[in-house]
């Protein structure tokens, strides 16, 4: 039995077209522009000259956004929180993103401004048209003279879309957001429904470059039922879409097991315009939900300008010697977050304990 399964860099490039390989061919030319506007930036010099470097980034990252635009209209399954929503929520975004990506933003801050992006991403994927119908809450308040009180809260009625859901995730940086993730649906559907969850430990070769890379899929330390997966709609929740091979491999393993999903939905803070095409290329009926698209990858398949290491930022850095199984992982998120998701992280654990 195969205890690992590998995908290869040049299996992804396989997906993309010619459109796609010219597309992203602009974008790098573009962005190497704009990296000798870096350089000066950088060093420092006379205002005047910071000041034309400034503005030479400013309107090349305006015209590799409205280029990406143009990309993600030709292929509805790419959406993008300011090319979809409505303009008085780009701000909200920018400023989101904005924080995230910012190297003074520590680790409290980096956990506190993730929860509000995987929030306004749900409500982008399911909460954004006005026609559905309407549950209602009732809950009761603190307030009890002159009698007990409640209030009545009225919340779309998507029970439909959500409860035939199964939370994908991809460890460990995908751990927390898919918990979001989760907690969101719960507080959504009119019976609190909690997600199952599929754990499966993924990782790429860090050896290799982009275009040589290779993605592992490691079935001994993965914790998941086949069975829960078949006919269901599969989220995954990574906050870093670099490449797509995570989620490629894991979905193309699961189909050769014969798991047809119903649907799949890729949620992501950022996603690199390449990681998105690989996806919804390689994956039928895969929608990718991004809150903001970067233009290009470096040459170790990283993100740019992108946000770092998004797992290290919110779990802390793992040792080579010592890397946390998932439980441990758990354990130090501390008791903010493992009482706010308890439900979450009752599911989880009993899919850990109970897979074997």
């Amino acid at each position: 039995m195969l205890s690992e399964i590998i995908l290869k860099a040049e299996s992804l490039d396989g997906y993309l077209t010619e459109q796609d390989q010219k597309y992203l061919s602009e974008l790098d030319t573009m962005y190497e522009q704009a990296m000798k506007s870096f350089k000066i930036l950088s060093s420092g010099g006379f205002s005047s000259t910071l000041a034309s470097a400034e503005k030479n980034i400013i309107n090349l990252f305006n015209e590799m956004g409205h280029l990406m635009q143009t990309i993600c209209e030709e292929v509805p399954s790419l959406k993008v929180f300011s090319f979809c929503t409505e303009e008085e929520s780009h701000a909200e975004a920018s400023r989101v993103i904005a924080k995230l990506r910012d190297i003074r933003t520590d680790h409290q801050e980096f956990v506190y401004y993730s929860q509000r992006a995987y929030e306004m991403l749900f409500r982008m994927a399911y909460t954004g048209n006005h026609s559905d119908n309407k549950n209602y809450l009732v809950v009761k308040t603190p307030v009890t003279v002159p009698v007990q009180n409640y209030s009545v809260h009225k919340i779309p009625d998507i029970d439909h879309k959500i409860e035939n859901t199964v939370m994908c995730v991809m460890l460990r940086g995908a751990l927390l957001p898919s918990m979001i993730m989760s907690k969101e649906i719960e507080e959504y559907s009119s019976h609190g429904y909690v997600t199952p969850f599929a754990l499966f430990k993924i990782k790429r070769n860090d050896s290799k470059q982009e275009n040589n890379m290779e993605y592992i899929l490691d079935l001994k330390n993965s914790f998941f039922n086949l069975e829960d997966l078949n006919g269901k709609d599969l989220i995954f929740a990574d906050p870093m879409n670099a490449t797509g091979g995570s989620l490629v491999t894991v979905v193309k393993y699961l189909q050769e097991q014969g798991i047809k999903p119903k649907s799949i939905k890729f949620f992501n803070v950022i996603a690199a315009l390449k990681g998105g095409l690989r996806v919804v290329r390689a994956l039928d009926n895969c929608t990718v939900y991004t809150l903001w698209m970067d233009p290009v990858l470096n040459s170790s398949a990283y993100i740019m300008p992108g946000l770092g290491d998004a797992g290290d930022r919110l779990n802390g850095k793992d040792t080579e010697e010592t890397p946390r199984n998932i439980i441990q992982l758990i354990s130090d998120y501390g008791s903010n977050i493992t009482g706010l998701y308890r439900s979450q992280l009752r599911k989880i654990e009993q899919t850990v304990l109970g897979a074997r």
